[in-house]
């Protein structure tokens, strides 16, 4: 299997230049992308298929099968029981969180309507998070297939000690961040 080519980028050109920028004795010490989670909660919906739906979707962008998150307590004024399914999570690593990071910059931000970069606050700890309100962004979802637009929180965690760096890192790797 091929390396990806936003993994070789890193690699080859973040990796050195933040080896140089932080006077790091070790590549080891530079910060790296670990995962990316993507979060999509659906709620209480008395369309009982709308979470599959959303399963489907959010598995078409991620090409891997999304783990169902269930309900931890019962709320009566929110008719949520215990153990009803409420969102969908997918957790990506190695090859499938670059392909995606990848198609995430060049395909589906030039898609958001009224794009002025990305806002520049991460957690406090290096990793960033980002909510879209609508996931026909991305080219594998057909807007005629879509009954309903799904909103989702896209979470890039880095290695990253503290802001600075893992903005560095973000930066390095071609996330438009705003000015």
């Amino acid at each position: 299997m091929t390396e990806p080519s936003l993994k070789k980028h890193y690699t080859d050109s973040v990796l050195p230049e933040m080896v140089k920028n932080r006077e790091l004795k070790n590549n080891l010490q530079v910060p790296r992308l670990e995962k990316i989670v993507i979060n999509s909660g659906v709620g209480v919906s008395t369309d009982k298929n709308r979470i599959n739906d959303v399963a489907e979707d959010i598995g078409k962008i991620t090409g891997q099968k999304p783990v169902l998150t269930k309900a931890r307590i019962s709320i009566s004024n929110f008719k949520l029981r215990e153990g009803m399914p409420i969102g969908v999570k997918v957790t990506l690593r190695g090859n499938n969180m670059w392909e995606f990071f990848l198609r995430f910059l060049a395909v589906a931000l030039p898609n958001l309507r009224d794009f002025q970069g990305m806002p520049n606050r991460l957690d406090g700890c290096g990793n960033y998070t980002f909510g879209i309100s609508d996931h026909t962004i991305f080219p594998e979802i057909k807007m005629e297939g879509v009954k309903v637009t799904t909103g989702m929180d896209i979470t890039f965690v880095t290695s990253a000690k503290n802001d600075e760096e893992g903005s560095e890192l973000l930066a390095l790797l071609g996330m438009p961040f705003r000015k």
